[in-house]
């Protein structure tokens, strides 16, 4: 038989008998169930979140070693970039300086793929970030190496040719005995007396002297020029030219192939000229460039530093 509850009143100053009802035997219970339910998620909760379950345990321990693979993916990528940007150096400044080849651009290069995200599905993934970043670099290595293997196919094509390249560009001086007179660049002209450019240079030498061309090559006109007198500009391919001005005879015509050292004309004294000499100019993409460059081949070292130093001097040329 359960036991009787008594309380104190205090203003009958007696203990009064607790009487039992079933409401309130009911409210009693609804919040002890309620306090149960609550510590018993809380404790859930806990057990969950410090203390996963086996299966979600090893999700993690996956998700972790995923991370930590992408993380050497992505060193390994970063090697790799280092080995093909240096790759990119050599090919553009010294594989394709060698051949007289423009270097590719940057923007040709580096440049990324435009049109559709082919990454969009993955961005809907949460927690993909590092899934997509080393895609779209893998993907951006992939074009480099593309690029890369184009070009390197290139550079074998002009390794094959370089023999016919070198003897086609202008390498050897256009006449075997002269005077070295007037440089490349600002100088006096003879006949104005104002200071204008200098296009090429001038050799002085015996009229009649023969000419030679530089290189290999296709005259491109053999004729009379305003100002330079009887001319010859034989085309080389390769993006180079060269001009023999002020000659007396010119002993081919246009369309003639000739060979490095071929007997082209003899030294005069006709158009725009003070005296008897060859103007020799070299032409390379358009633009004249100091001939005295390409006379390296045909010079000692020491003769080549004394005709570099003759050519500074801000002389007067002879046309």
């Amino acid at each position: 038989m359960a036991k009787s509850k008594f309380r104190f009143n205090p203003d009958t100053l007696q203990y009064e008998k607790i009487e039992r009802s079933f409401k309130r035997g009911l409210g009693l219970l609804l919040s002890n169930l309620v306090i149960i339910i609550v510590v018993g998620f809380a404790f859930m909760f806990t057990w969950l979140h410090f203390f996963p379950s086996s299966r979600e345990k090893q999700l993690i321990d996956e998700n972790k070693s995923l991370r930590n693979q992408y993380k050497t993916l992505n060193n390994r990528l970063s090697n790799m970039e280092t080995v093909l940007d240096d790759l990119a150096d050599k090919d553009n400044n010294i594989y394709r300086m060698v051949f007289e080849s423009e270097p590719i651009p940057d923007e040709i290069r580096n440049g990324g793929f435009g049109g559709v995200n082919r990454y969009a599905e993955l961005e809907e993934i949460p927690n993909m970030e590092i899934v997509v970043q080393t895609n779209k670099r893998m993907d951006i290595l992939r074009k480099k190496i593309y690029i890369q293997s184009l070009s390197f196919d290139t550079i074998v094509n002009l390794a094959k040719n370089k023999q016919e390249m070198l003897q086609h560009i202008p390498g050897i001086q256009p006449l075997k005995t002269y005077k070295y007179v007037s440089g490349f660049g600002t100088r006096m002209h003879p006949i104005y007396k104002t200071l204008r450019t200098h296009t090429g240079i001038d050799l002085v030498a015996p009229s009649g002297t023969k000419i030679y061309a530089t290189g290999d090559g296709v005259v491109k006109s053999a004729k009379f020029e305003r100002g330079y007198g009887k001319a010859i500009v034989i085309d080389h391919g390769y993006k180079y030219q060269s001009m023999y001005a002020h000659c007396s005879e010119i002993l081919v015509h246009q369309g003639q192939k000739v060979k490095r050292g071929e007997l082209i004309g003899l030294v005069g004294n006709t158009g725009v000229s003070t005296g008897s000499h060859l103007h020799y100019e070299i032409i390379k993409n358009g633009q004249k460039v100091n001939p005295i460059n390409y006379f390296l081949n045909d010079l000692s070292p020491s003769e080549f530093e004394e005709i570099r130093q003759i050519s500074i001097q801000p002389n007067q040329s002879f046309d």
